[in-house]
């Protein structure tokens, strides 16, 4: 049997039926990295978009400024998992300044590439990251 060398998987939903994943969407979509929630989260991000459905939440354990954890639940297309299974993995180790330096097209490319209907995506998980930082950060400016 030859092997295939297409990097690219078909999205058969009548939304993107036009639109191609790349292997490495489809391998974050079907065994999504850090997903599930942290009960003792020091923070919690959400984002959303009302046009779709998608909703994100990511969860942060924060030790000496830097993310020691996160998680994500996340409703919504392969797309929205795949990009907030990549972010996790993008955030986990970086200092809170680090992280608010993801951007969403860097999510997109380190996917490699995200069909342009689906960039929304990669947006709301960025914005999910931002969230969750700006959330713990005015938390502990307070104290």
């Amino acid at each position: 049997m030859a092997k295939r060398s297409k990097k690219t998987v078909k999205n058969s939903s009548s939304l993107t039926n036009s639109s191609l994943y790349t292997q490495k969407v489809m391998e974050h979509f079907m065994n999504p990295h850090n997903m599930g929630e942290i009960e003792d989260a020091d923070s919690v991000g959400e984002a959303g978009n009302a046009v779709c459905g998608d909703v994100m939440y990511l969860y942060l354990k924060i030790e000496k400024n830097r993310i020691k954890d996160i998680k994500f639940k996340t409703l919504g297309c392969a797309a929205a998992i795949a990009t907030s299974s990549m972010v996790t993995d993008m955030a986990k180790g970086k200092t809170l300044d680090e992280a608010l330096k993801i951007t969403n097209k860097q999510v997109a490319e380190k996917l490699g590439g995200l069909p342009a209907i689906k960039m929304h995506c990669s947006v709301l998980a960025q914005q999910a990251l931002k969230n969750a930082i700006e959330n713990y950060l005015k938390r502990n400016l307070k104290k």
